[in-house]
């Protein structure tokens, strides 16, 4: 019977309200829920300096967690190569942190193009959403494999994951995901499986990420989803990630109403209730 380690995001205990939910807070509650590891969301962390980050990573030692995965924001649908070169450098600065925490993977985003700008209008529109007048897709495509590439060379040095979601915009869809990921043919280029990000067709497009899937989020929505909500039968995910051979992390990311730490506790139970019956 195959049992996967359990772990959460620091997101799941704050969803960018104005007061910040300190990572410290979450990695002693991760620790009450009996998780095995926190995955931490970069835009929650105080700051980069050296003192913090190692302080974070001697608490997880002291608490018994691991430090899977860094979860980092950047957008390289840009027409302009030197706002294309600022992502770039932002993202060879999250693998050191990652490095510096012992996190064995970073979260990577494409980007998207930004001509839808409410979140809830994307959401209507199923993630996607037009290009900017004069480029076309492709040309994204092309300008995000550019510059996952130029990452590449820190990636493997630091041995370091980039790990792309499917996180709307170029990666709302797997052929998306899976252009990327066979274009930079690396293997420190691999998929983060969002089990609540394919809004449409859902496990047939998880099935098609899964063999190059090396972290997966579980998305629960207890109390109602913040955003939006799926039903998602985690049964056919399993089925799924067993048939593609998974072995990593499930990383929860709850975005329900609920109280985050009775959220995550539910889906802890939830997910030990489907290894029993494997």
């Amino acid at each position: 019977m195959l049992k996967w380690r359990i772990g959460t995001s620091t997101y799941s205990f704050w969803h960018f309200l104005p007061e910040k939910v300190p990572i410290e807070f979450v990695m002693e509650k991760s620790r009450e829920l009996e998780l095995d590891g926190v995955e931490i969301l970069h835009v929650q962390m105080e700051s980069e300096n050296s003192n913090y980050i190692n302080s974070l990573k001697s608490l997880a030692l002291s608490l018994g967690l691991d430090i899977y995965c860094l979860a980092t924001h950047q957008n390289f649908v840009k027409p302009s190569r030197e706002q294309r070169e600022k992502e770039v450098e932002h993202t060879k600065r999250c693998l050191e942190i990652a490095y510096k925490l012992g996190a064995p993977a970073i979260r990577l985003n494409s980007g998207r193009w930004g001509t839808i700008k409410s979140f809830d209008e994307l959401m209507a529109n199923r993630g996607r959403e037009p290009s900017i007048p004069g480029y076309t897709d492709d040309d994204a495509f092309k300008w995000v494999v550019e510059s996952i590439e130029e990452c590449l060379p820190v990636a493997e040095n630091l041995g370091v994951v980039m790990a792309l979601e499917n996180h709307w915009g170029l990666t709302a869809t797997p052929e998306g995901v899976v252009r990327i990921i066979e274009a930079v043919n690396s293997k420190w280029l691999k998929a983060l499986m969002d089990t609540g990000n394919f809004i449409e067709d859902t496990y047939d497009s998880l099935r098609k990420i899964a063999p190059y899937t090396i972290l997966v989020h579980v998305k629960t929505y207890y109390g109602g989803g913040v955003w939006y909500e799926l039903n998602i039968d985690y049964s056919k995910v399993f089925n799924i990630l067993r048939e593609a051979g998974y072995k990593g992390y499930l990383s929860i990311e709850f975005e329900g109403k609920e109280d985050a730490a009775s959220g995550v506790y539910k889906t802890r139970k939830m997910l030990l209730e489907h290894f029993e019956k494997q």
